[in-house]
């Protein structure tokens, strides 16, 4: 998370997308108001250029009543050039030097190393439900998935350790995600719940990159909470989910999967594994009961 030196603007980091057109596209965020005027400047190589272009800033609607909000930052580039770095700036002069410039992923065009990634956007409050972590990676493992990317903000010394373990296993991915060192962030998801710059330490945003930066890698991208798991009820894992789904909806690029809550307050004792009882955090397998349909 990079500021501009408008205060106002915050760099994640910029992906090229050439689907419509040849573009740079930066996920980054905004204050909804304030920021009028942004424009992207690209060295083109080998004869170091300087092309400059005006941004089309693409604030998300869903910004729940926060002042600031994640935003689609997009450039055109310029026609024969393949810039590999982009600056951001709020006017088209100046010097490019004093200015922090940005490495443009997606570049090359990768085949997918993988089949599903899930993206759990921020981290956050001293997160320390470690049995629950735990099982639900075990879980998505058994699924199918190949990598979990985490924006984490903080978590307790126990879940860096587990942390570790995963990451020297090479299924999860560490993104840092320091917000609030330049925002003052809710942990709520409404500004009507708590009056501050952004909701839910920056979620929307976090959940947008994750999607950008796994684009050229991830054959399929799960956005999910670390306490939700989709579940095939028909088939055993998610790649046969949805092969299967696919094959009823074809050309479809997005799913949404049904919601449903399982109270920790109705538990069932089959899964009282006495040696868990050490580890902080909820056991899922004893909260099976699924609450009634709240259409």
């Amino acid at each position: 998370i990079t500021p501009l030196k408008d205060n106002r603007t915050f760099i994640i980091s910029p992906y090229f997308d050439d689907r419509e057109s040849k573009v740079t596209r930066v996920i980054g965020i905004v204050h909804h108001e304030d920021v009028k005027q942004l424009y992207c400047w690209f060295c083109c190589q080998p004869d170091g250029k300087i092309y400059v272009s005006k941004a089309k800033i693409d604030v998300h609607s869903d910004r729940f009543g926060f002042p600031y909000g994640a935003a689609d930052i997009v450039c055109l580039e310029p026609e024969n050039c393949d810039p590999t770095h982009v600056s951001i700036h709020q006017s088209p002069h100046g010097n490019i030097d004093q200015l922090p410039n940005f490495e443009i992923k997606n570049r090359k065009a990768e085949t997918f190393s993988v089949d599903f990634t899930v993206c759990i956007s921020a981290m956050f409050g001293n997160y320390n439900n470690v049995l629950q972590f735990i099982q639900s990676m075990e879980m998505y493992k058994i699924l199918g998935v190949q990598k979990v990317v985490i924006y984490k903000n903080n978590c307790s010394h126990l879940m860096e350790k587990v942390l570790k373990f995963y990451m020297e296993e090479g299924t999860v991915e560490i993104i840092p995600w320091p917000i609030n060192s330049h925002l003052k962030v809710s942990s709520k998801w409404h500004f009507s719940m708590d009056a501050k710059d952004i909701g839910y330490y920056g979620q929307i945003t976090a959940l947008n990159d994750c999607i950008y930066r796994n684009m050229q890698r991830s054959k399929f991208v799960v956005l999910n909470d670390a306490d939700e798991i989709i579940l095939p009820l028909q088939h055993p894992d998610w790649k046969t989910m949805m092969s299967h789904l696919q094959e009823q909806h074809p050309g479809t690029g997005i799913f949404l999967f049904e919601n449903h809550i399982f109270p920790e307050t109705v538990s069932t004792h089959v899964f009282n594994i006495s040696s868990w009882n050490t580890v902080p955090g909820v056991n899922i397998l004893q909260h099976v009961h699924r609450e009634p349909d709240r259409k």
